[in-house]
């Protein structure tokens, strides 16, 4: 877990400080491919850093299985509803490769945050980039074409294209998998 602080850094504000706080309350997970990081229905009571592997998170609606956020290396993941309001949460995560991560409860991120200044603002601007993200993720669903939200993920993360199933990225960029191979095939 060490090498993670030390190459990572700048998921930490490049801060010693936060980063030895979180090293002493995350817990090292693993998960094979399939395997649920959150059950839906449950309150989920972490959020997990990524080292290797793509968890995705989504829900069920009319029968269909909707994802709503992918992440992979270097990047956050969790049922943010739950994990912020305490409640049970309609998202479930699941992992789509192989994942190492670490665990980091939302009680050990309160104790931290009433300990120390520089917690309590790393956690405030953590969760102003999820804002920032879902935010964009809004517009990029309500004012974007089919074609253009599939040309932006194609160049922000191109590698989803080869690692993810593609009725997840479809599903994830708000079209049917027909559309989506359509697109695709141009």
């Amino acid at each position: 877990m060490d090498s993670f602080f030390l190459h990572n850094a700048h998921l930490l504000l490049e801060n010693k400080e936060i980063s030895e706080a979180l090293e002493k309350v995350a817990i090292p997970k693993t998960f094979k491919k399939g395997d649920l990081l959150h059950q839906s229905n449950s309150i989920c009571k972490h959020f997990f850093l990524l080292f290797s592997g793509i968890a995705r998170v989504f829900y069920f609606r009319d029968g269909k299985d909707i994802t709503v956020h992918i992440a992979q290396e270097q990047e956050s993941i969790t049922a943010i509803d739950s994990f912020i309001q305490r409640k049970k949460s309609k998202y479930s995560i699941e992992a789509l490769e192989d994942i190492e991560c670490i665990a980091i409860s939302r009680s050990d991120l309160e104790k931290l945050s009433e300990e120390s200044h520089q917690f309590e603002h790393f956690g405030r601007l953590f969760l102003e980039k999820i804002y920032i993200d879902l935010a964009e993720r809004i517009d990029s669903l309500l004012l974007h074409t089919s074609q253009e939200r599939y040309e932006e993920l194609l160049e922000r993360k191109p590698d989803l294209f080869n690692r993810i199933p593609a009725k997840h990225l479809a599903s994830f960029l708000g079209m049917t998998p027909e559309t989506f191979s359509r697109i695709r095939s141009k």
